[in-house]
């Protein structure tokens, strides 16, 4: 029996009587785990434990011989899976009749502590092939060496190539790309199998945008590579509108046993943001232990690395708090047989692999048949890996186990281009030795490409552009331990666009403080009608929201900016759509525009009374009295303006807005005319009954009624010059009336229309100072009394119209302008005539000749 299956029986033996937990093992951490011989042999470094803290700090040193025995105290069992898909490569490499052929690959492969002095010396033994470690001495055994497998830390592959590199030994690392490793002036002799992750950043803001989270938290490791996806992601979130709650850079650890800073604990607990990214190296990993032991954080959705996926193994009060996160991966075939062969394999097909043992019996209590421990419980023929506690899925192929087999395939690629050029240069003598020296495989591996097995092109040369696929996994795990991860989409580093991203919704489980679909956001959404106000001070998530303003719509959630409505269309309340508006004027049919039109035509029934009772009674002396003729011709222009007032009610159309105002100005000069000649008659008729000629003379001449044409021609000549200038024309208001354009008459020249307004004021003005100044005189009825009431009412209409006027906009204005045509004319009719026809009417004895004598008698 080899010496170490008799040293893991009497291991195995001495536990079987202990009734404590699983006694601790011994190993030796200087020499190889498991070796095989074969042609050419193949180095390879696997983190399968950590050494308790005493053992860290024995003293070792190139002068003095180290223990060879230290205690190992935690045991990463996923990580065996490495060391089992190596062995599977292997044996698949040996068996291939077209690569290889008659040449076999063996290995050697050691435990890579996480530790500088184990690190080197672990290089320096294999390099040595001997305890003595003595620099640059080699065993014979040593020259079929050609490569070493190592690294899923980028740091343990630096420090391992520090010294590979003085031999230019060639280092095929399996662990996540890092840029740093890629400088090929620092490490000129290290190959990564992974391809870059150049579009993780992207892969991830796609997730997020995809489910509307736009506040997240950022933990990652504070190492170049950390740093470096800090930037990445940091630049893609600002480019696509996702804002930063908080960025932690977790602290490096060596083991898993040194204390670290927890603070950002506190970080975690008060933000508000619901989605955390990590990303972070292996040596980082174990500080999120903290999350589990401390901080259970059941109300979160990580996003992460594949790599994550040792810590969830391996530290199981993390699993409840990752429960519903995304683990994001670079999409790999499956290796066909390999799954089969984790299935089947079992201790007794290693004997020699002390380690393969230590996992069985530490899961199951029992080794299979024909381990080489016969006093050893034996397992049943159905035990096998797939028989693992459900925290540990040793089935389904880790990101580093899956590059571990492109590392032994690029490897064998490379020896067999060597072997063939050897046999084109016609040296069978060279064919026949399987002697290669490390550093001739350099120029191969750097041009190494292949199709693997699992159909996915390999390529050792980065600078190859490619297109990166990434899957999405939702990590599930159940009460009793298990834990699934569920494949719920994919990302393509394609075309740039978010169809590059495509998600099974149905498919994900969410985290138990969530009900349904998780929101992570600073500020609610601002719905339809609202636009972002930002805060100042605070990201560009968080914001207030502002409804639009009249005239304004948002028709989409978040929306930066209110869009305008156009000319023709107005807002619905909500303020979501712009709706058309409806043509109004000052109709016939609206309640307005009815009750003047009334008003008008009762005015003007009135005045054709009054008109037709002056006919009728035209020979009365109060009909005769103060110029006959004038008073018909003030009841003829009332009963115009009157009329007129029609011009201004309807649909507006270029004639009628044209007349209205020209017409009004015109008529309206007239009936205030025809009262300014009536109140110079009242005062000629009173100089007249005094002494002299002169005013008898303008009396009985009737140079009173030469007012009416002079002020109707002034007036027709500035309404000459308005129309010749900048004639009115039919024109809309969109904004006065929500939801209505209304139909109006634009003034065209505004000067003329107030020159035309001015004229009309002046002459309504001067005639209310004749007036006014004759009141007192003895005349006949009293009219210059009438007079003057008269005019002091069609004044104060139209003062009062005035700033009324210009405070108004469209039909209002127009109505506000009608009521004063009426009012005023009103005030005329009314203050004039109407005494008159009460005599007439009313009183008729007082309409005679007699009462008229006696009153100017005694006058």
């Amino acid at each position: 029996m080899p010496l170490p299956v008799m040293f893991l029986c009497l291991l195995l033996n001495a536990w079987g009587s202990s009734q404590d937990s699983h006694p601790q093992y011994c190993y030796k951490p200087l020499g190889p785990s498991f070796d095989a011989d074969g042609d050419l042999l193949l180095g390879a470094f696997f983190p399968l434990y950590y050494m308790k803290p005493e053992a860290a700090r024995i003293r070792l040193s190139f002068l003095t011989q180290p223990k060879d025995e230290v205690a190992a105290d935690r045991w990463l069992w996923k990580n065996y899976q490495y060391v089992l898909t190596f062995y599977f490569a292997i044996q698949e490499i040996n068996r291939d009749e077209h690569l290889l052929p008659n040449k076999s690959l063996g290995f050697q492969w050691y435990n890579a502590l996480a530790s500088n002095s184990f690190t080197l010396l672990n290089a320096l033994h294999w390099l040595t092939g001997d305890h003595s470690l003595t620099p640059n001495y080699r065993c014979q055994t040593r020259s079929k060496s050609v490569v070493v497998l190592a690294g899923t830390s980028s740091v343990f592959s630096a420090e391992m190539g520090t010294i590979l590199e003085l031999y230019k030994i060639p280092q095929l690392t399996y662990g996540p790309f890092d840029p740093m490793l890629n400088d090929k002036k620092q490490f000129p002799s290290l190959y990564q199998m992974a391809t870059s992750d150049s579009s993780l950043a992207r892969a991830m803001i796609s997730l997020l945008l995809h489910f509307g989270w736009t506040w997240v938290g950022l933990l990652v490791s504070d190492d170049m590579k950390g740093e470096q996806f800090n930037q990445d992601i940091q630049a893609e979130m600002v480019k696509r509108g996702v804002c930063l709650a908080f960025a932690i850079k977790l602290p490096e650890t060596k083991t898993m046993y040194e204390n670290s800073d927890s603070s950002f604990l506190y970080w975690l607990s008060i933000s508000s943001a619901n989605v955390h990214i990590l990303y972070s190296n292996i040596r980082s990993l174990f500080t999120m232990k903290h999350l589990g032991t401390f901080y259970l954080t059941v109300g979160k959705v990580w996003l992460m690395t594949a790599k994550w996926d040792i810590v969830m193994d391996e530290t199981h009060h993390m699993l409840h708090s990752f429960h519903g996160g995304f683990s994001f991966s670079q999409h790999k075939g499956k290796i066909p047989g390999l799954k089969i062969f984790l299935k089947t394999v079992n201790p007794s097909h290693y004997p020699e692999d002390f380690h393969f043992g230590e996992l069985w019996f530490h899961f199951f209590n029992c080794l299979p048949t024909g381990s080489g421990c016969g006093q050893s419980a034996v397992c049943h023929p159905n035990v096998s890996l797939e028989n693992f506690p459900g925290h540990i899925d040793m089935l389904t192929v880790s990101d580093s186990s899956y590059f571990v087999y492109n590392a032994v395939y690029a490897v064998a690629h490379a020896l067999h281009r060597v072997f063939l050029e050897k046999e084109e240069m016609v040296f069978p003598e060279d064919t026949a030795q399987a002697l290669i020296l490390p550093w001739q495989l350099h120029p191969l591996l750097r041009t190494t490409q292949f199709t693997n097995n699992a159909g996915d092109h390999v390529s050792l040369h980065k600078a190859t552009p490619h297109q990166e696929h990434y899957d999405i996994q939702n990590i599930v795990n159940f009460p009793a331990g298990l834990r699934v991860m569920v494949n719920v989409g994919k990302f393509s580093s394609g075309s740039g666009h978010d169809q590059d991203l495509v998600i099974r919704e149905d498919m994900i489980e969410w985290p138990v403080a969530f009900k349904e679909t998780p929101t992570s956001v600073c500020s609610q959404s601002c719905g339809p009608g609202f636009r972002k106000r930002p805060e100042e001070g605070s990201a560009v998530c968080c914001y207030t929201c502002a409804s639009c303003a009249e005239g304004e719509i948002s028709n989409q959630t978040d929306a930066e900016q209110c869009i305008q409505c156009p000319q023709l269309e107005y807002t619905n309340t909500e303020r979501t759509h712009c709706l058309p508006k409806l043509e109004t004027f000052l109709n016939f049919e609206d309640s307005l525009g009815m009750a003047l039109a009334c008003m008008a035509l009762t005015l003007t029934l009135l005045t054709v009374m009054v008109l037709g009772v002056f006919v009728k009674h035209q020979d009365t002396p109060i009909v005769k009295a103060n110029n006959r003729n004038l008073s018909y011709i003030l009841l003829i222009s009332l009963l115009l303006c009157f009329l007129c007032s029609f011009l201004f009610i309807g649909c507006p159309n270029t004639a009628t807005c044209l007349l209205r105002q020209i017409t009004f100005a015109l008529v309206f000069t007239v009936a205030v005319s025809a009262v300014l000649a009536k109140t110079i008659t009242v005062v000629l008729a009173f100089k007249a009954m005094k002494p002299g000629r002169t005013m008898r003379r303008l009396l009985v001449s009737g140079a009173p009624n030469a007012v009416i044409p002079i002020c109707f021609l002034i007036q027709l000549t500035l309404c000459a010059i308005w129309l010749a200038t900048s004639p009115p024309f039919v024109d809309t208001d969109a904004y006065s009336e929500h939801g209505h354009i209304i139909l109006l008459c634009n003034e065209g020249s505004i000067t003329a229309f107030y020159c035309v307004l001015g004229f009309l004021g002046s002459l309504a003005l001067g005639t209310f100072t004749v007036a006014f100044l004759a009141r007192k005189l003895p005349d006949t009825f009293n009219e210059a009394k009438f007079l003057t009431f008269s005019m002091l009412v069609f004044c104060s209409v139209w003062v009062t119209f005035l700033p009324v006027y210009q405070s108004t906009k469209g039909k209002v204005m127009v109505a506000v302008e009608v009521f004063s045509i009426l009012a005023s004319g009103a005030g005329l009719l009314g203050c004039i005539f109407l005494p008159k026809c009460y005599i007439i009417l009313i009183k008729p004895e007082r309409n005679l000749s007699k009462s008229f004598k006696k009153t100017t008698g005694s006058k």
